[in-house]
């Protein structure tokens, strides 16, 4: 795509298009009319603007990390593990992007957020229904979080659907299952609505697989991505807490929750846990 950043006093000379009534141009395949019309603040304060490009911005790079997932679901399901590597590197480089969106985000002063904080009524983050999209699809699947989506039929539909398959982590099992590995009884009568139970199966397994990276470098190159994967999870998380707490203090969170405190306890959930207890085995 060729930059669409050049200035007037450039040559116009030189077979750059400029003329664009009958051709699709920028602005017409990103389709920045609908996106740019799509901040709509309800206060007159200035940071509101703020708070609603990071939030959109945010949502953006979720669906992309939707998009990615889904297709290395599909991959490892069918054993095709080449590009598996390359779109959970992408994924993981997704949430270093969310990360800095935090940065933006603690520009704003607990004064400039207080001034437009009304306006959100109940809403807040952790209704994110692509949030929630994200933690059924890696294996966070704690059911009670449905509830804050029972209102949208259509969002509840997609979040039951993905519930009915195994999840990341559960993929990467059966493929470990598929090449050999001895799993126990981890996946006996596994209910994918239910989050993953660590298994000392599974840690051994892993604990093969690390013991062998050559016999096993594709199931090795896997819990590698998927550790950095969390890793970037976790900072996502914990810059989520910074943030919260150093713009609203120890307040209740718009939508009901504790805030600070309700995230912190999230800080707990760990999403591949054999992939970390294995490395105190090595």
């Amino acid at each position: 795509m060729s930059c669409p950043y050049q200035s007037d006093n450039e040559s116009s000379t030189d077979g750059v298009q400029m003329d664009f009534k009958d051709r699709m141009s920028y602005a017409d395949y990103l389709q920045l009319d609908s996106l740019l019309s799509s901040q709509k603040p309800l206060s007159t304060a200035h940071d509101e603007m703020l708070f609603i490009v990071q939030h959109q911005t945010s949502e953006l790079w979720m669906k992309l990390a939707i998009h990615e997932m889904q297709a290395i679901l599909e991959e490892i399901k069918q054993d095709n593990l080449s590009q598996v590597s390359k779109h959970l590197a992408r994924v993981s480089r997704i949430f270093e992007q969310l990360n800095s969106a935090w940065d933006v985000l603690r520009t704003m002063t607990p004064s400039e957020y207080t001034s437009f904080r009304e306006s959100l009524g109940q809403s807040s983050g952790f209704q994110s229904y692509q949030y929630r999209t994200i933690e059924f699809l890696v294996g966070n699947r704690n059911l009670t979080m449905l509830k804050p989506h029972a209102h949208d039929k259509a969002v509840t539909q997609q979040l039951e659907a993905i519930l009915t398959e195994p999840s990341l982590y559960d993929e990467a099992l059966l493929l470990m299952q598929r090449r050999g590995l001895d799993l126990g009884e981890a996946l006996a009568g596994r209910d994918w609505r239910e989050k993953h139970q660590p298994s000392e199966a599974v840690e051994s397994a892993w604990l093969t697989v690390y013991e062998n990276p050559q016999q096993y470098w594709e199931l090795y190159d896997l819990a590698e991505k998927l550790v950095d994967f969390e890793d970037y999870f976790r900072r996502w998380r914990f810059n989520h807490v910074t943030t919260v707490e150093r713009i609203i203090g120890l307040k209740s969170g718009t939508g009901g929750s504790g805030g600070v405190s309700y995230l912190r306890k999230m800080l707990d959930t760990v999403l591949f846990p054999e992939l970390w207890t294995v490395r105190t085995r090595m």
